[in-house]
C-alpha cells in the first residue's frame, strides 16, 4: 500500500499498537527477498532487548550497503541490540562513522555524544571526533584532538593513527602554524616499519616530505612528496581509498607535477562518489581546481570550486565552504572581476580568521584587486603579509602561489620581496615544472633594471619556458609585461608583437581587463586598435569617473582639485591611473571617449 501524504503513514505508525507494528515488520522482513540489510532492519523493528545475533547480522549487512544512511541506522540498531558495551560503542562509533561518511556530521555527532565504553573505544571516536573538527568546525581544536587520537589508537592500528596524523597536518597548514608541523613528521616517522604496505607507506612518506617541504628542504622533501604520487598511482584493491588519493593530490601540487595531481583528485571525487564517501568531496574538489588553476584553466577551476562549494555546504563542512569562497574570490579576482571577488570575499565574513588559509585566499583576491586598480604599494604590502618567512606561521603555501603577483606589485614601487621570492625560487628550482621556473624568472626580469639585458634575458627565459599548450593566461601576462618593459626602453616596434600576442590570448580567454591593459601598451607603443569595448563607467571608481567627467567638459587639474577638496597631486595621481585604465594617452583621447 502507498499512502498520498507522509503524514498519514507517521500517525499510522504513532496510532498502531505495538504488537501490530511488530507483525507488520516481520511481514516486511519476510517480503524482502535479497535484500538483506532491509530484512535485519525490519526484523531489528520487530525485537525487544538485547539481541546478540541480531545486531552481529546487522553489522555483516550495514558492512556490505551501499547506502551509508541504511548502514548508519543499521549500526545504530545493532549497538542498540548488543548485550557487551565494548561491542555497542564499536558499532555505535562505526555507526557515526557512516554518518559522517554520508554526509551527515549533526547525525554523527550525536551519536559521538555518548561517552565511548572504555579507552578501547575513546581514540577511534576521538579520531572521527576530531575528522569533523577540522572539516566543519573549529581546525585549531582538531589538532590537540586528532594528535591525541593517533596516539590511542597506534598500538592496535597503525594505518588509522597515521591517517589521523595526517589530518593533523591539515589542520596545522589550514590554521597556518607550520611551525607545528615537525611533531606531526616525528610522530608519523616513529610508526614507520619495514615492508609496509603501499597505503601506510603513502602515509608516512607523506608526512615525511610535507615536513621537509614546509622547512624549506626540498632536497629531502621533493623525492618523498613524488614518490607518494607514485605510490598513489598504484593504489589498488581495499588499499585504494579516496584519502589516500587525497595525499597523493596534495603532494603532487607540492612537487609541481600539476597533471598528476589533477588525475589523482579527480579519482579521488569519482571513488567517493561511487562509494558514498560524500564527506571526501570538497576537499578532493578543493585539490582538483588548485591543480586547474595551475594548469591555466581557470573557467574549468571556478566551475570545480563552485562544485566544492555546495557540496561543502550541503554536508555541513563550512572550513572546507570558506576555502572554496577564498578560491572563487581569487579566480574572479584575476578576471578582474571586482564585485564577484568582493561578494566571495563577504561570504567568507569572520569565520576565516587571521592566518588561516581562507583569510589567506581572501587577501590574495584583495592584492590582486588592488594592482588591477594600480595601487600597487598596498597590493604588496598585502600579498607580503600572507606568511611570516623563516617562522613558520601564515600561509606559506598560499604566499607562495601569490608570488608572482607580489613581485609585480613590488616591482613598481622599486621593492624587493628577497625573502618570499628567496623561497618560490628554491620551491621552483627544485620542481621539474617548466611553468614555475618561468614564473620564476619573470619575477627576476621585473625586478632587473628597467631596459637592461638582463631584464630582457629573463623576460626571453620565462616565454621560452612558458608552456605552450597549457597555462595561457600566465603566458600572455608575461607578454604583456614583457611588452611594456621593451615599449619603455623606447623599443615600441619590437614591443608590438607581443602585446598583439597578449591581447589576442586575453581576448580568447575572456580576460576583458588585460586584453584592454595590453590595447592600452599598443596605443602607447604607436599601433591603433580601438577604444575600451566597457564604458568608463565600467572601468572606473566613482572618484576616478568624477575626475574623468571634469577633464572631459575642459577642467584644469587645479580646477578640479578645488571643487574637489583635494591636493593637485592627488588629481595627478588619480588622472594617471585613469588613462592607463580606458587605455588613453591626452585629455583630448578622454574628451573624445566621453563624447
Amino acid at each position: 500500500m502507498t499512502f498520498p501524504h507522509p503524514l498519514t503513514r507517521t500517525m499510522i505508525e504513532i496510532v498502531a499498537p505495538l504488537g501490530d507494528r511488530q507483525a507488520a515488520h516481520l511481514l516486511l522482513a519476510r517480503a524482502s527477498g535479497g535484500r538483506p540489510l532491509r530484512r535485519a532492519l525490519h526484523r531489528a523493528a520487530a525485537t525487544d532487548g538485547p539481541d546478540p545475533a541480531l545486531a552481529a547480522e546487522l553489522e555483516a549487512a550495514a558492512a556490505g550497503a551501499d547506502d551509508r544512511i541504511e548502514a548508519a541506522a543499521a549500526l545504530r540498531r545493532a549497538a542498540e541490540l548488543s548485550d557487551d558495551p565494548a561491542r555497542a560503542a564499536a558499532r555505535t562509533i562505526a555507526a557515526a562513522r557512516c554518518a559522517w561518511t554520508a554526509g551527515q556530521p549533526d547525525q554523527a555527532r550525536r551519536l559521538l555524544a555518548a561517552p565511548p565504553a572504555g579507552p578501547a573505544a575513546a581514540g577511534p571516536a576521538d579520531l572521527l571526533r576530531g575528522e569533523i573538527q577540522l572539516r566543519c568546525d573549529a581546525p585549531s581544536t582538531a589538532v590537540a584532538t586528532l594528535l591525541a587520537a593517533a596516539e590511542a589508537v597506534a598500538p592496535a592500528d597503525r594505518g588509522a593513527a597515521l591517517l589521523g596524523l595526517v589530518r593533523a597536518g591539515e589542520a596545522i597548514c589550514l590554521t597556518g602554524d607550520h611551525y607545528r608541523y615537525a611533531e606531526v613528521a616525528r610522530r608519523a616517522r616513529a610508526l614507520r616499519r619495514p615492508g609496509d604496505p603501499p597505503d601506510v607507506e603513502l602515509l608516512t612518506t607523506f608526512a615525511a616530505g610535507v615536513g621537509a617541504t614546509l622547512r624549506g628542504d626540498h632536497e629531502r622533501g621533493g623525492p618523498a612528496l613524488r614518490r607518494v604520487v607514485v605510490l598513489g598511482g598504484r593504489l589498488t584493491g581495499p588499499a585504494l581509498t579516496p584519502a589516500g588519493l587525497v595525499c597523493a593530490a596534495v603532494a603532487g601540487l607540492l612537487v609541481a607535477v600539476d597533471g598528476a595531481a589533477h588525475r589523482l583528485a579527480d579519482r579521488a571525487v569519482e571513488l567517493g562518489r561511487a562509494r558514498g564517501e560524500r564527506s571526501v568531496l570538497p576537499r578532493a574538489l578543493e585539490l582538483r581546481a588548485v591543480a586547474e588553476y595551475w594548469l591555466g584553466r581557470h573557467a574549468t577551476a571556478t566551475e570545480t570550486a563552485h562544485e566544492g562549494l555546495r557540496e561543502a555546504r550541503a554536508t555541513g563542512q563550512w572550513t572546507c565552504a570558506r576555502v572554496h569562497l577564498g578560491i572563487l574570490a581569487v579566480l574572479a579576482a584575476m578576471r578582474a572581476d571586482r564585485a564577484t571577488s568582493l561578494a566571495r570575499i563577504a561570504e567568507i565574513g569572520d569565520g576565516a580568521t587571521p592566518g588561516s588559509r581562507p583569510y589567506a585566499y581572501a587577501q590574495w583576491a584583495l592584492g590582486v584587486l588592488d594592482l588591477v586598480d594600480g595601487r600597487h604599494a598596498d597590493a604588496a604590502t598585502r600579498l607580503a603579509s600572507l606568511a611570516r618567512t623563516g617562522t613558520g606561521r601564515g600561509q606559506v603555501l598560499v604566499q607562495v602561489m601569490a608570488t608572482p603577483y607580489l613581485v609585480e606589485a613590488a616591482a613598481h614601487d622599486g621593492r624587493r620581496p628577497a625573502a618570499a621570492l628567496a623561497v618560490f625560487d628554491r620551491w621552483a628550482s627544485s620542481t621539474a615544472s617548466p611553468s614555475r621556473r618561468a614564473l620564476s624568472a619573470r619575477c627576476h626580469a621585473l625586478l632587473a633594471p628597467r631596459g637592461s639585458a638582463e631584464a630582457e634575458r629573463e623576460f626571453r627565459t620565462a616565454l621560452r619556458l612558458h608552456p605552450t599548450d597549457t597555462d595561457r593566461f600566465e603566458r600572455a601576462r608575461t607578454e604583456l609585461l614583457f611588452g611594456r618593459e621593451l615599449r619603455r626602453a623606447r623599443r615600441p616596434r619590437d614591443a608590438r608583437a607581443y602585446l598583439h600576442r597578449a591581447r589576442e590570448t586575453f581576448t580568447l580567454l575572456g580576460a576583458t581587463v588585460w586584453a584592454e591593459r595590453a590595447g592600452a601598451e599598443l596605443r602607447a607603443a604607436g599601433e591603433s586598435v580601438g577604444s575600451p569595448q566597457q564604458p568608463p563607467a565600467q572601468l572606473l571608481t566613482g572618484q576616478q569617473l568624477h575626475i574623468a567627467q571634469l577633464v572631459a567638459e575642459g577642467a584644469t587639474n587645479r580646477e578640479i582639485a578645488t571643487r574637489m577638496s583635494l591636493s593637485t597631486r592627488t588629481i595627478d595621481h588619480h588622472l594617471r591611473n585613469i588613462f592607463h585604465r580606458l587605455g588613453v594617452r591626452s585629455r583630448t583621447e578622454l574628451a573624445r571617449l566621453f563624447a
